[in-house]
């Protein structure tokens, strides 16, 4: 499997070739939606907001969503998964949160995904990283994941050296 790393912003989602999808995560106490989520929802012209305000998505924890990009990335859907309270979320609930997202990606038949890892600034890079190799790869079925990361989260991923 390819793992690679890209910065966060809009540049980053903008670079992305190669992943026919978006994860993003998003708590039902995530009000605005922070780092990739706000990125996106802001390209989608509040979309992911409308939703969020309409009650119809609130992020409970193993709910999710899927939209479409229209043509303002170069990945065509986006896939939102459901946290539940993102202040509720510890070091088991962040492995849970990124199996169930990566079992959803096997049931759509994502070949490539990117996603921005939940919990900066709640977990240590080094468990968010641990999360992403020992949850979410396992259960993910694709070819390519791309993650969203600062530099230091970058340097823990699969074949990275730090």
């Amino acid at each position: 499997m390819n793992v690679s790393a890209h910065d966060i912003g809009l540049e980053g989602l903008d670079a992305l070739r190669g992943v026919d999808a978006l994860c993003l995560f998003v708590g039902e106490d995530d009000r605005p939606l922070p780092a990739t989520a706000g990125y996106v929802d802001w390209r989608l012209c509040g979309a992911l907001s409308r939703i969020l305000q309409s009650g119809f998505f609130v992020g409970a924890r193993d709910d999710s969503l899927l939209l479409p990009t229209d043509g303002r990335f170069p990945v065509p859907r986006v896939f939102i998964i459901g946290l539940g309270r993102r202040k509720g979320l510890d070091a088991s609930s962040l492995g849970e949160v990124l199996a169930n997202a990566a079992r959803v990606m096997a049931k759509a038949k994502v070949e490539g995904v990117a996603l921005e890892i939940p919990g900066a600034g709640q977990f240590e890079d080094a468990a968010r990283a641990s999360a992403l190799n020992e949850k979410f790869l396992p259960a993910f079925k694709g070819q390519r994941v791309a993650v969203l990361a600062d530099k230091e989260l970058a340097r823990r991923l699969p074949g990275r050296k730090g």
